[in-house]
């Protein structure tokens, strides 16, 4: 699973390889605890367009389908497991057109250890950006105004599968991790067979996988209110 990431850089330095048209103005800052229903930034081609516009856009990470009442729904969706997108409704418009890209620094993840859960920050060894392959929905909220700005909210989930490798000692799940070669066949709103794609980014995961490195960090990463650089450090540097 993926409960907490990473977001060091912003804007272009963070999503340069993936020839992004336009960025939004109203990206959030950077963080080093960024936790379910916080905004992020996230990558998606816009079918509205021909060809499709690859934008960077905030959203609130959880997700919300377009059919919710309200917005609590997204509280409990900031995950959604790969091999169970097309049996639940919230998930399967999504899949079929909305796709997206979660650039992070790295993420959090927690390790039973001799009964205690320790926290490990799992990150490219070469601090270039780590890519997770998501899904987006736009929400209207029907108390606002036709006019109000803030009516339509961008949300978003993070895939996660079965652990490999070195992670699977850490937890038994994992983010689906994206490679830049797959990244346009994943965010394309055009494809006919999104099973296949989907398909294409989970078996291409544990190559991303078997590159990242990961160590041992404080617990006070568990409190969403700290928010430092000092939450990658490793234990004892």
């Amino acid at each position: 699973m993926c409960g907490r990431f990473v977001v060091a850089r912003v804007g272009s330095e963070l999503v340069g390889e993936l020839r992004v048209d336009l960025v939004s103005d109203a990206l959030p800052p950077p963080s080093y605890n960024v936790a379910p229903t916080d905004r992020a930034a996230i990558v998606l081609d816009s079918a509205k367009t021909e060809p499709p516009t690859r934008r960077v856009e905030a959203a609130r990470w959880g997700l919300v389908p377009s059919w919710a009442k309200d917005t609590t729904i997204g509280a409990r969706a900031f995950n959604a497991r790969s091999e169970e997108l097309e049996d639940k409704r919230m998930f399967q418009n999504a899949l079929a057109k909305r796709r997206a890209i979660v650039p992070v620094t790295g993420y959090y993840e927690w390790q039973l250890v001799g009964g205690e859960k320790v926290p490990n920050f799992i990150h490219p060894a070469g601090g270039e950006p780590l890519l997770f392959a998501g899904l987006y929905e736009w929400w209207k909220d029907p108390a606002k105004e036709e006019d109000d700005p803030d009516r339509w909210l961008l949300s978003f989930t993070i895939l996660t599968r079965e652990a490999l490798g070195p992670l699977g000692s850490i937890h038994r799940r994992m983010p689906v991790f994206v490679d830049s070669d797959h990244a346009d066949a994943w965010l394309d709103p055009t494809i006919d067979h999104p099973r296949d794609v989907l398909d294409a980014a989970v078996d291409a995961a544990p190559r991303v996988a078997s590159t990242l490195a990961f160590h041992p960090v404080g617990k006070e990463v568990g409190n969403v209110r700290n928010d430092t650089p000092d939450l990658i450090r490793p234990i004892g540097d």
